[in-house]
């Protein structure tokens, strides 16, 4: 089975721009309950992953920054400690099997790596169920 049967569309996803600040960063991830967002650069390609850690051990460890000045940050400045491989939108659902015992949902591009929406970890274990089972 294809990559694409099973995309949530990059419109019904949360994701953040590089450019956007770290205050933003933070009410997306509060706003939708997510532990992570997938980020997209100016020219919409996928370019990682930023995590509620991101911005936790950023906060910790640069001097005189607080809740209050945290738009001064943008995203594109933050350590990323988390690396969500992305697939190709033809890649197949093996491909993603070990992807997804690491990653809560795996980033789909296409073959220019423009960000076209994600795979849910639960859609890619579904999956498997309902196959293992049938």
């Amino acid at each position: 089975m294809k990559t694409a049967s099973f995309l949530l569309p990059k419109d019904k996803v949360a994701y953040i721009h590089s450019s956007s600040s770290m205050k933003e960063a933070l009410e997306q991830l509060e706003q939708h309950y997510y532990t992570a967002l997938p980020i997209v650069d100016p020219e919409g390609k996928y370019a990682g992953t930023l995590s509620e850690g991101d911005l936790l051990w950023t906060l910790k460890d640069t001097p005189g920054l607080d809740f209050t000045n945290m738009d001064q940050i943008q995203v594109c400045d933050i350590e990323k400690n988390t690396r969500n491989e992305s697939v190709s939108i033809h890649a197949h659902m093996e491909d993603m099997l070990a992807l997804a015992a690491d990653q809560n949902f795996v980033p789909v591009v296409d073959d220019n790596f423009i960000f076209l929406g994600i795979i849910r970890r639960k859609d890619i274990i579904e999956y498997y169920m309902r196959n293992i089972t049938d």
